[in-house]
């Protein structure tokens, strides 16, 4: 895109009165920008669908927003705006790359995951009582942090509440005692 001729003037004009404060001038300068910014971005990268060169073009005009009081006015106006395009048009691309790299092209998605044992439904959660005989073993403190935060399902706060206990002490008698339940039915289950 040349300076030269009546384009590069009238917009330097539009963006010196914009600076100015004048809305109307500012208005009528993303007017006459879009299309130029649409034209170049669908020259230089063909490849791209309308939809992404309107979101570049729409980077480049937010762009220019935020940094239109860098603009000096005795400087060619398009020559700056140019430049704002090529690094709004480079970081999309570069994000392109990045989405196109982590997308994984599929006919049809998955409804679950890949492994069959993920997707079978067990009503039961195992063998009830031995999780009762389990629960018994645990010392008291660990008993009652797991039967109220983890049965019925009772927030730290109201559990340290009924049970006198702290947050944080809760906290360490839910995790060591789903620990030792962990290792108690593991080992039963195994014999």
């Amino acid at each position: 895109m040349r300076e030269s001729g009546g384009t590069g003037e009238q917009l330097a004009r539009l963006m010196r009165r914009a600076q100015e404060g004048q809305s109307a001038a500012y208005a009528e300068l993303l007017r006459e920008v879009a299309p130029l910014l649409r034209s170049e971005i669908r020259r230089r990268l063909r490849f791209l669908p309308p939809q992404d060169v309107e979101d570049l073009v729409q980077d480049v005009l937010l762009s220019l927003h935020v940094v239109r009081s860098t603009y000096d006015p005795a400087r060619p106006f398009l020559p700056w705006l140019m430049a704002i395009a090529h690094n709004r048009v480079v970081d999309g691309i570069r994000r392109q790359v990045r989405r196109n790299a982590n997308e994984v092209a599929v006919d049809e998605p998955p409804e679950t995951f890949a492994t069959d044992a993920t997707n079978r439904f067990d009503e039961s959660y195992g063998d009830p009582e031995a999780l009762r005989q389990a629960m018994q073993r645990l010392p008291q403190g660990q008993r009652t942090a797991i039967e109220l935060v983890k049965l019925r399902e009772m927030s730290l706060k109201e559990a340290a509440a009924v049970s006198g206990m702290s947050v944080p002490a809760l906290k360490v008698a839910v995790h060591r005692g789903i620990g030792a339940l962990r290792k108690v039915l593991n080992v039963e289950g195994k014999a």
